[in-house]
């Protein structure tokens, strides 16, 4: 299987296989309250079901051993694989506050823990094996036998063993020290001090499984983690602006944040493994702990000790690095919109790079990029503007809305139906277009949510040409979090949840929901091959759609508002109009890139597959995406302006 990306408005550390010192103050009978809860708010499960159940035992075998070294497929196989009889059971004794099947899975990690500490003893003096690569640890699943375990958790050690000597080859020993306490400090917050916390660490993670059930973007928090989402939703990231996944020897690089001082040239890079910060291991550290040491006052330089893997003909070898960056204080709106210019003719091309959507006390997305296109055509005469969405993964709707606005005049941008099938629409209200020439939208599979129905609007409506990756991300459902609404920013010790209330629809009726946005011209990139997307999710919410709403009839509108509206309504209402030339634009795009060296040499790179099937991206540094879309763009202009030349003049 391919990797699975986390895609997040915020870019943040994922935590594996951590809990708070202290767990949520929950009862059996909170636990259900607040089930019926989130149920209730959920766009598609109003009430717990067979199907909820299973999915809810699997996930709460996974919370509780996410590296799979503890279970044996044979002690779990009827909680993977549970017969009506069970489920039904366990539906029943949820009825009665009851959640005995969970407290069963629980009492069989205890038992696991106890076995997984005596092998420990007995492996200390074992050879290791040394054909380890840390590839073969992803997507595995639970060990057939105690011998398989065994040997897993040898393998387990050689690979942490063997990247600590890479650090340095006086230290294994204290790393090794570290990886045990980490691994017990977490066996005995699962065991819990006393049989009152033992029960309600087993709540929580009821309410974790039974919400990641629901679907991929519904989750419960305890009160720590719901204080450490409320920081990464006020869009500050760590130190050096890169997301961080915990893995068994460091921390691996999975994202890097545009213009932070990780994305400098010649810095970290993505699937590069931080082993240590400051010349401190960082290997068995908690994954709070290990950030800690990278973060630092701003200004404040840090060393990163990063094992990169380099291709030597056919061949990866792992090379070991010495990387200093500057800290600051990453904040999103440092990088929020990028623009550029193209020459071309007489006049130039705008290249509008928008990183997010937002909108704060000083500017917006929308207001910016307005200021941004009457600058260009203040000083220069503007023929063509490229919208990049790259990477985008959302942000506010109303700005949403407000940049469709830009480019559209009066009308529906987009639709909202929540879990009671009722439709609210978002409308552009505004006269003026900021622009009205050729315009492209160049997208890829990491531009999600509100990015996603900027471009599906643009291209309904016929405004835009859609270019890069075969579609988008695929998430067109929206989300509330309780922390929002409640006690004013105070986090309920009883927990909190994020949960899926319903989906987003353009004008055309269509929900980028799994399927996302379909490119008008495919240019693949750097992430064409990956599976990364809505669909890819564990439970994701099913796509629909609903009729559309070019001819907008006011229906949402309370009839006292409606006349006014209605008036405002009257004149410049955005028509549909086919893109035209179209079909020669795909077609000379197509005879460039096949006969262009490079794209070829790099579509050649993006095929190729590692043994688990992620593709090797070692070429492409160039961006030959957006280089073909500034040809296209040309060509657009070409035809545009040829089309005005022939115009017969009216009568």
């Amino acid at each position: 299987m391919m990797l699975r990306f986390l895609l997040i408005c915020a870019l943040i550390v994922k935590l594996i296989g951590l809990e708070a010192v202290e767990p949520p103050k929950l009862t059996a009978k909170e636990t259900k309250l607040k089930t019926e809860e989130i149920l209730k708010a959920h766009v598609s499960y109003q009430q717990l079901s067979p199907e909820l159940i299973k999915r809810a035992l699997k996930n709460y075998l996974e919370e509780l051993d996410p590296l799979k070294t503890y279970f044996l497929d044979c002690e779990i196989v009827k909680w993977i694989d549970p017969s009506e009889k069970l489920l039904r059971t366990a539906l029943e004794e949820y009825a009665l506050e009851k959640f005995t099947v969970f407290e069963e899975i629980h009492q069989q990690m205890l038992l696991a823990i106890d076995r997984r500490n005596s092998l420990e003893k007995h492996l200390e003096d074992t050879p290791l094996p040394e054909d380890v690569s840390h590839l073969e640890f992803k997507d595995v699943t639970w060990a057939k036998n105690v011998e398989a375990l065994k040997d897993r958790l040898l393998r387990i050690k050689s690979l942490q063993l063997r990247t600590a000597t890479k650090i340095d080859p006086e230290i294994p020993a204290r790393i090794m020290q570290r990886l045990i306490k980490r691994r017990l400090c977490r066996e005995n917050d699962l065991k819990g001090k006393t049989d009152q916390e033992k029960q309600r660490i087993i709540l929580s993670y009821v309410l974790k499984s039974i919400s990641s059930a629901l679907d991929s973007q519904t989750i419960y928090f305890t009160p720590a983690e719901a204080s450490q989402f409320m920081i990464q939703v006020q869009q500050r990231l760590f130190g050096i602006g890169a997301q961080l996944r915990d893995d068994l020897n460091g921390l691996t690089v999975v994202h890097i944040l545009e213009k932070s001082p990780a994305s400098l040239p010649d810095k970290l890079k993505i699937g590069d493994r931080i082993v240590a910060v400051n010349n401190e291991p960082i290997i068995g550290l908690e994954i709070i702990e290990a950030v800690e040491l990278i973060r630092g006052p701003q200004g404040s330089s840090v060393i990163l000790t990063v094992l990169r893997e380099v291709k030597e003909g056919e061949n990866l070898k792992e090379n070991k690095l010495e990387i200093e960056l500057i800290r600051g204080e990453i904040v999103l709106k440092e990088s929020r919109l990028e623009t550029q210019i193209e020459p071309y003719g007489n006049g130039v091309i705008a290249i509008l790079h928008l990183f997010c959507f937002y909108q704060d006390n000083h500017s917006s997305s929308a207001t910016d990029l307005a200021k941004a296109i009457e600058e260009i055509k203040k000083n220069h005469l503007l023929k063509g503007v490229i919208l990049d969405l790259r990477n985008n993964a959302g942000g506010l709707l109303t700005e949403a809305v407000a940049v469709s606005g830009l480019f559209l005049s009066k009308g529906i941008v987009v639709s909202i139906k929540d879990n009671q099938d009722k439709v609210f629409h978002l409308r552009n209200l505004e006269n003026k277009k900021e622009w009205d020439g050729p315009l492209i939208v160049l997208t890829n599979r990491m531009s999600a949510s509100s990015s996603e129905i900027v471009a599906q609007t643009l291209k309904d409506y016929g405004r835009a040409i859609i270019i890069g990756d075969p579609e988008t991300f695929g998430k067109g459902t929206f989300q509330t979090f309780t922390l929002e609404c409640n006690n004013f920013g105070k986090v309920n010790p009883k927990g909190e949840y994020k949960v899926t209330r319903g989906r987003y629809y353009t004008a055309s009726g269509k929900s980028p929901q799994l399927v996302g946005v379909a490119s008008d011209i495919v240019l693949p990139g750097v992430l064409s091959e990956l599976e990364i997307g809505e669909k890819y999710s564990k439970f994701p919410v099913e796509t629909d759609h609903i009729e559309s709403h070019f001819e907008d009839n006011l229906a949402d509108i309370p009839f006292i508002h409606k006349q006014r509206i209605s008036k405002l309504y009257q004149e410049d209402r955005q028509s549909v109009l086919p893109i035209k030339n179209l079909n020669l634009l795909k077609k000379n795009a197509e005879l460039r890139v096949g006969t262009n060296k490079n794209y070829q040499n790099f579509l050649k790179e993006l095929a190729k597959k590692d043994e688990l099937g992620e593709p090797t991206l070692f070429f492409g540094l160039n961006d030959l995406q957006l280089e073909e879309t500034i040809k296209v763009m040309k060509d657009y202009i070409l035809l545009t302006e040829k089309e005005k030349i022939f115009v017969a003049p009216a009568a």
